[in-house]
Formats: C-alpha cells, structure tokens, sequence
C-alpha cells in the first residue's frame, strides 16, 4: 500500500509544470541541461537590497520571493528562482549595464577575492512547500592592468553579468581561481543543488 502511494505521489509531481522565474538566457541555458521541459516566467520584483543585509540573505531572499511571485500565476506547479549577489565585504557587483560601470568594477575587484552568493529556491504552488538555500563562490581576481580590462571588454560582452566578467567566456582569463562547490553556481544556477531539491520535490532525474 505504502508502495502504491508513493507511485501516486511521484506521478503528481511529474505532471506539476517546472517554471523558471528569470528571464536571464544563462539561467535558461543550465537548466536545459537537465532535460526536463520548462516554461519561463518573469518576476517583477524590486531587486534592491534591505538596510545593513548581508550579501548571501540578499541572494536568498530575492531567489525566494522570485519564487513567490511567480507563483501567484500558476496554482498547480514547481517553481524555480534564483538571484546571485557579488560582493567583497560590504561592496557589492551588480550587473553593470555600461562599459564605464564595467570597467570600474573590474578595477575594483582587481587583486581581491569576491564571493558570488548564489540564491536557490523552489516552492511548489500547489502545497506551499519551498526549499531555500545560498550557494558561495569564491574568485580570486588577478591584479589587471587598465590595458587588459579595456581590452577584456572589447571582446567579451559581459554587460548583463554580476561582477562583469564571464567566468565560462574569456572572464576565466581575468581569474587566479575559482572555488565552490558547484561549478554552475558562478553562472547563475546551481545544478547540483537544483538537483537536490527537485528530487526532494518528486521529480526522478539519473
């Protein structure tokens, strides 16, 4: 009987739909590497962070209330939010939107290490159940010269990316290293906690 009811518990939650609340192709790209279909929705959110937040409850707080209000849209499905924070200290890399923002940045961070938070969570709509977590990133920056930050930038658009630099581009060039537990996390979603949580949700995956 037990057996039974387990069987209907994991057909339920395969048939729940997966969406992604982000509209960002990184994030997109990653998870299409699990081969499960998904639909995309945006959640409009103000992105700010609170007074005196720290970095990793910044990144978590967004990835769950992404999640939250995504969910308002669909009463029956898994949802998926993430956020990522880059900050050394109290000093924080958002995306940079121009190429002078980039540029300061990338000289900002020249010689440091910056910590990338990566937010994760999924709330089933269904139920209420949400599974929240910060995965870290540690990136040690080589000291750069103006000459290769000018030069980085006329090759690589990294506009749209926190901290400036495409880790999986020609921003790993701009590195001493790299250090975490989930290489995909410094992209933007991390797989294998993804992982994790979708089994703890039903979903079977290898």
């Amino acid at each position: 009987m037990l057996s039974c009811l387990a069987s209907v518990f994991q057909v339920v939650n395969m048939v729940q739909p997966l969406i992604l609340a982000s509209t960002s192709p990184f994030r997109s790209e990653l998870l299409r590497r699990l081969q499960l279909p998904f639909d995309i929705a945006a959640p409009d959110i103000d992105e700010s962070a609170l007074l005196d937040e720290l970095p990793a409850t910044t990144a978590q707080r967004l990835a769950q209330a992404k999640a939250q209000i995504v969910a308002k849209q669909f009463s029956n499905a898994l949802i998926i939010g993430s956020d990522q924070v880059a900050a050394c200290g109290m000093q924080r890399f958002g995306k940079p939107g121009t190429r002078q923002n980039a540029r300061q940045q990338l000289r900002l961070m020249s010689g440091n290490e910056i910590i990338f938070h990566t937010g994760l969570c999924i709330l089933n709509s269904a139920t209420g159940d949400m599974q929240v977590q910060c995965v870290p990133t540690y990136v040690g920056f080589r000291e750069l010269t103006d000459a290769e930050i000018e030069s980085y930038l006329d090759k690589e658009d990294a506009l749209n990316c926190a901290g400036s630099a495409k880790s999986e581009g020609l921003g790993v060039s701009l590195l001493r290293y790299q250090r975490g537990e989930d290489p995909t996390a410094l992209i933007g979603l991390p797989l294998i906690a993804l992982c994790d949580m979708l089994r703890s949700a039903g979903i079977q995956l290898p």
